[in-house]
């Protein structure tokens, strides 16, 4: 017993380690398994997949700051960088300064949206955002998970880029630096 109580720590941080797409988030926040080919690896841990290109940008309310509801079709002609992601998940929160920055000075007329999956919405997410001083996304919530159901993802992060059109042209999962050349690149392709 003694033994199985002195590894408890060591369990702990290892768990933290992981990721989001290890580690299982608490049972309210579970998020939907699918299944479908492996996307291909890319860096940073990410995995670049193709496989739901063509796929229509949902329509699905989620909640702007404040409760309000909100859509994906107020940016309706303009390319969408869509990013899911939550309080709890470590690559999430690495990747969230590059986002925010890519936001400021985003190619095209790019709309990035960050909509967080944490179970406590607003309230929830609103005092990370003032801790953490992001300036230009703005932090939409979607508490009952939604999206993510809608379109099968299950691991967060999960980006999706859409074209002006509405129709996905591919999705990452993992973090990824978004002022990087590379992602440059494949912003390009919303074109």
């Amino acid at each position: 017993m003694r033994s199985l109580i002195a590894c408890l720590p060591l369990m702990a941080v290892l768990a933290l380690v992981a990721g989001c797409d290890k580690a299982k988030p608490p049972a309210e926040q579970a998020a939907p398994t699918t299944t479908g080919p492996a996307p291909a690896a890319g860096p940073e841990g990410s995995h670049l997949d193709r496989s739901h290109k063509g796929m229509a940008l949902p329509a699905l309310p989620f909640a702007a700051p404040g409760g309000a509801p909100a859509t994906l079709g107020a940016y309706r002609g303009k390319p969408v960088l869509l990013n899911l992601w939550a309080t709890w998940c470590g690559p999430c929160i690495k990747e969230l300064p590059t986002l925010d920055a890519l936001a400021a000075h985003a190619p095209g007329g790019l709309a990035v949206v960050a909509i967080s999956q944490d179970s406590g919405g607003d309230k929830q997410v609103a005092p990370f955002w003032r801790q953490k001083g992001y300036k230009a996304l703005v932090p939409f919530t979607d508490s009952r998970m939604g999206l993510m159901t809608a379109l099968q993802a299950d691991v967060l992060p999960t980006t999706i880029l859409f074209d002006a059109r509405g129709k996905e042209v591919w999705r990452l999962t993992g973090g990824k630096d978004w002022t990087s050349r590379e992602a440059a690149a494949l912003l390009a392709e919303a074109r």
